[in-house]
């Protein structure tokens, strides 16, 4: 009897002992959890899954101008979560047609709320497929301001921006637009 009262008193300390808090603990013993919770959405691996909205733009030779904006404007993690998202994605040649010099002012670090504003301008809460951007379809943008998708000559535009192509992700949609669209 007394070597079970001796087992279960060595097995009460060993998890009183174990349940105690790490307070004490040196930064090198945390380390690990610390720099887990700063990694957000856009660092989860998975190669399995279909590919999000920002894998997609990344993905894409013609739009590594609008993956730097988007990295320079810190919305990476936040158009890498579940969304649902629908992105209206300038080419790099849309961003071409803009003034000279504007897109390098934009990545000025002193520019990035305006830099954000553009590109939240460019994303709307929800899946609009193809077969939904009807004439007239006011968009609430995630910048709080509307675009309204147009049809001229059976092709689909929103404001003056003609999509031409369109693209399924695991959190939404893109679709591929020839401008860049400019809050009023």
């Amino acid at each position: 009897m007394r070597k079970y009262f001796l087992a279960f008193s060595a097995l009460c300390s060993i998890t009183i002992l174990s349940c105690q808090s790490n307070e004490g603990a040196k930064p090198a013993e945390t380390a690990a959890t610390t720099t887990e919770a700063t990694v957000g959405q856009s660092g989860v691996q998975d190669d399995a899954s279909a590919r999000n909205v920002v894998q997609i733009a990344m993905a894409s030779k013609d739009h590594s101008t609008l993956v730097t904006a988007v990295k320079a404007a810190e919305l990476v993690d936040a158009l890498s979560n579940a969304g649902p998202f629908t992105v209206f994605a300038p080419t790099n040649e849309a961003f071409d047609k803009l003034p000279k010099g504007t897109v390098e002012g934009l990545l000025k670090p002193e520019k990035k709320a305006d830099l954000s504003d553009i590109l939240e301008y460019h994303v709307s809460l929800g899946v609009f497929k193809p077969e939904q951007l009807v004439e007239g379809l006011d968009l609430g943008q995630v910048n709080g301001k509307r675009a309204v998708v147009h049809i001229k000559d059976g092709k689909q535009y929103i404001n003056d921006a003609q999509i031409i192509a369109s693209v399924p992700a695991a959190n939404g949609i893109v679709h591929v637009i020839d401008g860049v669209l400019l809050p009023k």
